[in-house]
């Protein structure tokens, strides 16, 4: 079965914030991630993780990192990548809207760039919390881009606030280290710990 995004893994990682190529690049993205997740070795799931840039980026800190994608070729990219860096991840393909792990297994859900674009974000974020243990921490980077594409951050966090008790949102537009240079568009991370 071919994937849409097959014929994007060959190029994905030359964007700087999806590559992690340039250390500053990656160093912004530890700063910015590894202080949102539990202390490790936290069982983590990279859903919709692509190249695996920020699922390897989570091994090399000591945590347990399972990744799900529905493109055989980025999972392909995220093995060879894993290997290079010495550090094991977990990856399946399967659909992002409904990873195929046990409910209440994760201590946390990350998920990049993915959840503006599933059709049913109400019953995606269902399925997502229904991964996470007691107490799981949901860590979601989203945007909403110059080209209208995107979701919101107030409606991302009402989105999360249905399913959850708590969703912190931080900006991220201004921060030029974490995508290569300066965007005008909004980006953030929501975080919800309960």
């Amino acid at each position: 079965m071919t994937d849409p995004w097959d014929a994007a893994a060959a190029t994905f990682d030359d964007e700087a914030d999806h590559g992690l190529r340039d250390p500053a690049v990656r160093a912004a993205w530890a700063t910015l991630l590894l202080p949102l997740m539990p202390q490790p070795p936290a069982r983590i799931i990279d859903v919709g993780c692509g190249t695996g840039s920020l699922a390897v980026l989570l091994a090399r800190a000591g945590h347990r990192v399972s990744g799900v994608d529905t493109s055989g070729q980025m999972l392909g990219v995220a093995r060879a990548k894993a290997a290079a860096a010495g550090v094991r991840l977990d990856l399946a393909r399967g659909d992002a809207a409904s990873p195929p792990f046990a409910p209440e297994s994760m201590d946390a859900v990350l998920c990049r760039h993915v959840l503006w674009a599933l059709p049913d974000r109400d019953a995606v974020l269902a399925s997502w919390t229904r991964l996470l243990r007691p107490h799981g921490r949901l860590v979601l980077v989203e945007g909403r881009w110059a080209t209208g594409a995107g979701l919101p951050a107030v409606e991302c966090r009402d989105l999360v606030l249905r399913r959850r008790e708590q969703a912190l949102v931080r900006q991220l537009s201004g921060d030029a280290a974490l995508w290569g240079g300066r965007v005008d568009d909004e980006r953030y991370v929501l975080v919800s710990t309960r």
